[in-house]
């Protein structure tokens, strides 16, 4: 039994399906043969239909599986319909984007199948029984009308077979990340935000009878350190480990033992987020223990009116402050995360993530643009009040560039300048030159009207670079672009750093 997986990742980073890799290892594990096209541009494969006609045709395999985010559904679409010209061969849909929006997918003649929630034990047991019907976690069509079928238990993640990674020709990945690598030590997350999927994974599940309170599972430690040693026998280069876990720190128990076992194995730093609610001296030491070099905190808006009444983000900016304080007192390089064109926000609003940044001081923050991804509350919250321009949703490929968001135009003009200037803006309200010169320049950008903006905003550039040379040559730190157009950083921060 072959089977090969498509995973579509088209002008967008560098990604790492930790579903296909799950996946694909509980296959093979069943002594079932698994292939995968990366479709990454970034990796030397484009999305060339011709090349995966010619891989599909040499492969020959018996199922063609999908992993599907939201931003790359037309793309796998493009390439699901052309398979279905030359091959038969059953194409399933898995991921966020069927688990969101199931009978949306199905309604498309070129996906035969989709998967929703976990898939591991769905997709064995559809490659050994032949036909859907009857199997949990699968949706269908019978006689032209769409079956969903209920969903079994969260999986124990405990005892599965290592992720697959040789499949991503993973050095290759390594390669071109520079040597940072992600790993997941559980699944799940407590919280329900607005914008996120596992408020809607819980309620599906709740909805089949499963309580939401097992929803998030971890390995054990042995289990993950002992996947570390495997990635460092067997391949090369890696600088950095990533959890990519929604919540690393929550247990603390389990985040202490791991403290100790990491560093009998390696002294190789990692990166891992925590929520700033729940974040304390005690976690802080444990990380720095065991040679955490970021810790990386989702705060999504400086407005709490808007994290509180459309994100169901239950902190504080006192929290927050707090825990920057604790995770900068134990010498944590700390990372934000923030969003820009929030359902109901405005200039205030926006401008209280700005000030909070400039007030916390972070090691980095990272900014994305809010995207309402369909099945959320955050999208109802959004479609509902008639501020989602679908066509131009339709066309992105991912929320950094550009917004489908329509705030009215003060709002909007607000949001384009932030996203060329974040980092302008947050040197310049936390004053970082101590002599004014950024919030100068600041003034400037808000005193423009749309058309000003558009003109002179090639110029502010150059003054920036220019501001930004001086600060650098005076060895004063301040925050600038590094790593991704998208990504603030703090000037004294070294890649030297991670072997600090």
């Amino acid at each position: 039994m072959r089977v090969l997986f498509i995973y579509p990742n088209i002008n967008a980073q560098i990604g790492f399906s930790y579903g296909v890799a799950y996946i694909s290892g509980f296959l093979k594990a069943h002594g079932i043969e698994t292939f995968l096209l990366n479709v990454n541009d970034q990796l030397g494969y484009p999305l060339d239909l011709e090349r995966i006609r010619a891989d599909i045709l040499r492969i020959k395999p018996d199922m063609i599986g999908f992993s599907v985010l939201t931003n790359q559904y037309k793309y796998s679409l493009e390439i699901a319909r052309n398979i279905k010209t030359y091959c038969e061969v059953p194409i399933v849909f898995g991921g966020i984007h069927p688990t969101m929006d199931p009978k949306g997918t199905l309604a498309e003649p070129a996906v035969d199948y989709i998967c929703i929630g976990e898939g591991e034990e769905a997709f064995l047991e559809l490659l050994t029984k032949g036909n859907p019907k009857g199997i949990r976690n699968l949706g269908y069509r019978e006689n032209g009308t769409i079956v969903i079928e209920p969903l079994r238990p969260f999986l124990d993640v405990r005892g599965l077979p290592f992720k697959d990674y040789e499949i991503f020709d993973f050095q290759q990945m390594i390669d071109a990340k520079d040597g940072w690598v992600g790993l997941t030590a559980s699944r799940g997350c407590p919280f329900r935000c607005t914008y996120c999927l596992n408020h809607k994974i819980m309620s599906l599940y709740k909805e089949n009878g499963h309580l939401p309170r097992t929803y998030l599972r971890r390995h054990t430690v042995e289990e993950i350190t002992g996947e570390i040693k495997y990635l460092l026998d067997h391949y090369k280069g890696i600088r950095m480990f990533i959890f990519d876990d929604d919540i690393f720190t929550f247990d603390k128990a389990w985040l202490h033992k791991f403290s100790r076992k990491y560093r009998e194995i390696t002294d190789i730093g990692f990166v891992c987020n925590a929520h700033a609610r729940v974040f304390d001296s005690e976690m802080a030491a444990d990380l720095k223990a065991a040679g955490c070099r970021i810790i990386k905190f989702g705060l999504e808006s400086g407005s709490d009116r808007i994290r509180k009444g459309v994100l169901n983000r239950y902190m504080t900016n006192d929290d927050i402050e707090r825990a920057f304080g604790v995770a900068h007192t134990y010498g944590l390089h700390t990372s934000a995360f923030v969003m820009a064109g929030l359902p109901h926000e405005n200039e205030d609003d926006i401008m209280e993530t700005v000030k909070l940044l400039a007030r916390i001081q972070p090691g980095r923050f990272r900014w994305s643009l809010f995207f309402p991804f369909i099945g959320t509350k955050a999208y109802e919250i959004a479609g509902n009040a008639g501020m989602i321009d679908f066509e131009k949703m339709k066309a992105l490929d991912n929320f950094t560039d550009e917004t489908c968001m329509m705030l009215g135009h003060k709002v909007d003009l607000l949001i384009d300048k932030l996203k060329a200037l974040f980092c302008l803006f947050v040197n310049g309200y936390s004053n970082i030159d101590g002599e004014g010169r950024y919030m100068d320049l600041v003034k400037k950008v808000e005193e423009m009207t749309k058309n000003e903006w558009a003109k002179e905003k090639d110029t502010i550039l150059a003054s920036l670079k220019a501001l930004d040379a001086e600060m650098e040559q005076r060895g004063k730190a301040h925050y600038t672009v590094k790593y991704n157009p998208f990504m603030g950083v703090r000037s004294d921060w070294t890649d030297d750093s991670l072997s600090a």
